[in-house]
C-alpha cells in the first residue's frame, strides 16, 4: 500500500460496541466528520468488536442509529441491515481476523514478535514486584528467548499464549507530532514487550488499530487524549510491520464534569440515547459538543452542522479539558426549540405527554407509540388523543394550543408534562394559600372570584384578546391588578408559575375556566 499523503484525507471513528454511544465518542465523531467535510475527505465508521464477551449487537445498533440521528452520516462503514458501504471493508474487526493473522505471522516469521506462555498469575506477580521496587510495570521478557523446541512443547501441551512485540529500544525515544499538542515523546524502553494478540483469535487494540488504519488508508487519527499513551505503541507496531505510512495525529481534550474529573455516569446522563430520551434536539447537541474543546475565535455561539463544516479548524482545538455544562446545553436546546415550527414542537412533546399518562392515542389510531425514540411520522397519522383523567378526546389542534403557551419557556421536551398537566386534570389539587395575593382575606378572594365569574360569563367570543379586553379595565379599577389576575391564574393552573391567565383561559375554554373559578371560590369559603 502506498503512503497516504494525498489531497483527500480519510478519518475514522472506531468505537467498541460495549455500551451506548457516549457523548465523548459522539464529540470525537463530530470533529472527525467536520474535518472530513471541511477538507473534502472521507469519514469512516469502524466497529472494534474483538472483545466478544462485551461487544453486543444492540450497542452497535445504538451507535449507528444515534450517529444518524445527530446527522453525522459516515461515508463508509457498517449499516443496520448488515451490509457494508465502502470499498475498504469489512468494517467490523470481528470479520477481519484473517487479515490480522496474516500480519501476526509476518511478525513471528521475521522474529519481530514471539509467543508468551506466562500465566495471568505470573504476570500479576511480576507487576507487583515492579511496583514494590518503584518501577513502571512492564513485561520482563521471560519468554522472549524461548527456543523453537520450548515453544513447540508449550503448544503441544495446549498452553494459552499471547503474541508480544519484540520492542527495539529507541535511543532517542518514540516521537510524534500532534496537530493540537505539538511534539510528544515517550521512552520506548518503558513500554516493554507489549502484547499484540491473545493467540490468533483475539487481536488486541494497539495491534488491530494499526493494521486497520493502514489497510483503510486512514490519513488522520483524531481521537481523545486518553489515547496518547497508546500512540507510541502503535508507532512501534507500524515500524515493525514495515508500513510505508505515517498518519497525522490529533488528540482531543477530555470532557470534564463539574468537579473537573473525567465525565462519567456519576455526573449524570452521558449517552446520546439518554439526552435524546430527555428531549434534547440533535441540533442543540451538535452545537454544544462543538464547543467542548473547539473555539471559533469569535463571539458567535449558534452554529448549524453545515456552518460548523465551513468554519471548523483542528488548529482551533484547545489542549486543556473542557467542562460539560448542562445549563449551557439546555440553553442551546431552548434556543433551537424556539426556532422550530409549532407543529414540530408539538409532535416532539407528544411522547412525553403520553408517557406521563396525561393523554393516550385513541384505539382507532392503531399503531402503538414508542416513548423512547418515537417515530414522528406516526403522529402525522394521529389526529385524536384521549385525556386520561377526564376521558375527553382532544385533537392535535388543541394540543398545539397548549404547547404554544410554553414553547418560549421550554429548555427540553421532557419538561412539558409538568408545565401543562393542569390542562388535562379533572380537578386541580393545590393549597388555598396559593390563591392569595399579598394580604387578601378569604372574603376578599371570594368577592373577586364572584366578580370574575360575572365578567367572564358575559363574554360570547371566547379568545385571549376578548378576555383581556374585558378583564384588564376591571383589574385596573381594583387599583392593584395582582388582586384580580393572580387569583385567576392560580385558580386556572394550581401553580405558582405559568403562562399568562388570558392565554390559559382561551385554551381551557369558557366552561372549564368558569368551573375552576367556582372551585377556587369554594376552596376559600369552605372553612
Amino acid at each position: 500500500m502506498s503512503n497516504n499523503k494525498n489531497n483527500n484525507p480519510r478519518v475514522r471513528l472506531a468505537p467498541s460496541p460495549t455500551g451506548a454511544l457516549h457523548v465523548g465518542t459522539a464529540r470525537t465523531a463530530l470533529f472527525n466528520y467536520l474535518f472530513a467535510k471541511k477538507e473534502g475527505g472521507t469519514f469512516v465508521l469502524r466497529i472494534e468488536d474483538t472483545d466478544s464477551e462485551r461487544s453486543k449487537d444492540k450497542w452497535e445498533k445504538d451507535i449507528i442509529e444515534n450517529l444518524q440521528w445527530l446527522g453525522l452520516n459516515y461515508d463508509e462503514g457498517p449499516t443496520l441491515n448488515s451490509d457494508d458501504k465502502g470499498s475498504y471493508g469489512p468494517y467490523r474487526q470481528s470479520e477481519r481476523t484473517e487479515l490480522y493473522n496474516k500480519y501476526l505471522k509476518k511478525l513471528l516469521e521475521e522474529d519481530k514478535a514471539y509467543r508468551c506462555f506466562c500465566s495471568k498469575e505470573e504476570l500479576e506477580a511480576q507487576k507487583e514486584q515492579q511496583i514494590k521496587k518503584g518501577e513502571p510495570p512492564r513485561y520482563t521478557g521471560k519468554c522472549r528467548s524461548l527456543t523453537e523446541e520450548e515453544v513447540q512443547d508449550n503448544l503441544e501441551q495446549g498452553k494459552d499464549f499471547v503474541i508480544r512485540l519484540k520492542n527495539v529500544d529507541h535511543n532517542e525515544g518514540v516521537k510524534f507530532n500532534d496537530i493540537i499538542r505539538g511534539e510528544v515523546e515517550f521512552e520506548s524502553n518503558l513500554l516493554g514487550d507489549f502484547a499484540l494478540s491473545k493467540g490468533f483469535k483475539q487481536p488486541l487494540y494497539n495491534f488491530a488499530v494499526v493494521v486497520d488504519d493502514y489497510e483503510m488508508n486512514i490519513s488522520h487519527v483524531i481521537r481523545g487524549e486518553d489515547h496518547i499513551p497508546n500512540t507510541p505503541k502503535q508507532i512501534l507496531v507500524r515500524e515493525a510491520l514495515g508500513f510505508d505510512w505515517d498518519p497525522e495525529f490529533a488528540h482531543l481534550p477530555l470532557i470534564l464534569g463539574e468537579d473537573e474529573s473525567k465525565l462519567s455516569k456519576r455526573h449524570g446522563a452521558v449517552s446520546i440515547s439518554e439526552y435524546r430520551q430527555r428531549g434534547y434536539l440533535p441540533e442543540a447537541l451538535i452545537n454544544f459538543m462543538a464547543f467542548l474543546g473547539w473555539n471559533p475565535g469569535t463571539s458567535r455561539e449558534i452554529y448549524s452542522l453545515s456552518n460548523l463544516s465551513q468554519d471548523f479548524e483542528l488548529s482551533q482545538i484547545q489542549k486543556g479539558g473542557s467542562q460539560f455544562n448542562l445549563d449551557k446545553l439546555e440553553w442551546f436546546n431552548g434556543k433551537y426549540i424556539r426556532k422550530k415550527p409549532l407543529d414540530e414542537v408539538t409532535k416532539a412533546c407528544l411522547p412525553y405527554l403520553i408517557k406521563s399518562d396525561l393523554i393516550e392515542h385513541t384505539e382507532e389510531n392503531g399503531d402503538s407509540i414508542s416513548t423512547k425514540h418515537p417515530d414522528q411520522q406516526l403522529f402525522d397519522k394521529i389526529e385524536k388523543f384521549k385525556v386520561e383523567d377526564t376521558g375527553e378526546v382532544v385533537d392535535l389542534g388543541y394540543l398545539k394550543g397548549v404547547v404554544a403557551l410554553y414553547q418560549e419557556r421550554l429548555n427540553k421536551f421532557s419538561e412539558i408534562p409538568e408545565l401543562v398537566d393542569f390542562f388535562f386534570k379533572k380537578k386541580l389539587e393545590y393549597e388555598k394559600d396559593l390563591l392569595q395575593w399579598e394580604d387578601m382575606s378569604d372574603s376578599a378572594l371570594a368577592d373577586m372570584f364572584d366578580k370574575l365569574e360575572k365578567l367572564l360569563s358575559n363574554i360570547e367570543k371566547w379568545d385571549q384578546e376578548k378576555i383581556e379586553e374585558v378583564l384588564m379595565p376591571a383589574a385596573e379599577e381594583v387599583g392593584d391588578r395582582g388582586k384580580m389576575l393572580w387569583p385567576l391564574r392560580a385558580a386556572l393552573t394550581g401553580k405558582e408559575e405559568s403562562a399568562g391567565p388570558f392565554e390559559i383561559a382561551e385554551v381551557l375554554g369558557k366552561e372549564k375556566t368558569l368551573q375552576r373559578i367556582e372551585e377556587a371560590k369554594n376552596k376559600v369559603t369552605s372553612n
